[in-house]
């Protein structure tokens, strides 16, 4: 897998992050140009790519934070730790469990315009992508990306309807951070994903939508401060 610098949605706050502890920011196989080899093909593969990663730097206590499609996979990490990398997850709007209550469910994006996906994922105009500024590059590299994420989601695309019913196994705590405004991901949702965990936890955002890292990078962080000197180590300053 390609360790290349993390792309917009996440390189402020792994940024930030990265001031105070070490961080490592791969991009999934497939995306902005890497190859995938042929055997990645579900977000479980994804997951086991990154345990991998984790042993081969031997980490452990990790503090794994994914957004969107890499809530999805962080917590797939976590289902499968045997190695007890993993400490902590901090999922950002993430997606990957189906919701009982149809009004509750992620939207899928396939159905949409990709400026209407936008206008759903930011509270705030200013942060929505200029899709008409796109090079003739970045439009082929958006499309080969959504292209590969329609693989690794499959049928369900932005869930796997087993998902919920295996994550009372994930033994870390849990932080879901959710974006108040979130047209994708409703907030019922997120409160939904986060009462799934034995140890979860959850901290809306306001004014942000599904990318709270984004909009909302202070409030967003000081939500996972506040997680971890309160939770994950609570007799040590964060």
């Amino acid at each position: 897998m390609s360790m290349k610098r993390a792309k917009p949605l996440t390189s402020g706050i792994s940024s930030a992050l990265s001031e105070h502890v070490y961080v490592v920011t791969p991009t999934h196989p497939g995306f902005d140009g890497t190859p995938r080899p042929e055997r990645f093909d579900t977000v479980a593969d994804l997951a086991v790519a990154y345990l991998d990663l984790l042993d081969t730097l031997d980490l452990k206590g990790v503090r794994v934070v994914g957004n969107s499609i890499g809530g999805w996979i962080a917590a797939e990490m976590a289902l499968r730790d045997n190695h007890g990398r993993i400490g902590a997850l901090t999922l950002l709007n993430a997606v990957g469990i189906h919701a009982h209550v149809k009004e509750n469910r992620v939207v899928d994006p396939r159905t949409l315009a990709p400026a209407e996906v936008s206008q759903l994922s930011f509270a705030n105009a200013q942060f929505r992508p200029d899709f008409a500024s796109f090079s003739d590059a970045q439009r082929a590299a958006a499309v080969a990306n959504q292209k590969t994420l329609a693989v690794y989601g499959g049928e369900g695309f932005t869930y796997d309807p087993k998902l919920r019913g295996r994550l009372h196994r994930v033994t870390v705590p849990v932080l879901v951070v959710w974006g108040e405004e979130d047209g994708i991901a409703p907030l019922k949702y997120g409160r939904g994903y986060a009462g799934s965990f034995p140890d979860g936890h959850f901290a809306p955002i306001p004014d942000a939508g599904h990318f709270p890292q984004i909009e909302q990078m202070g409030r967003t962080l000081g939500a996972i401060a506040d997680f971890v000197s309160a939770v994950v180590k609570p007799d040590a300053s964060a």
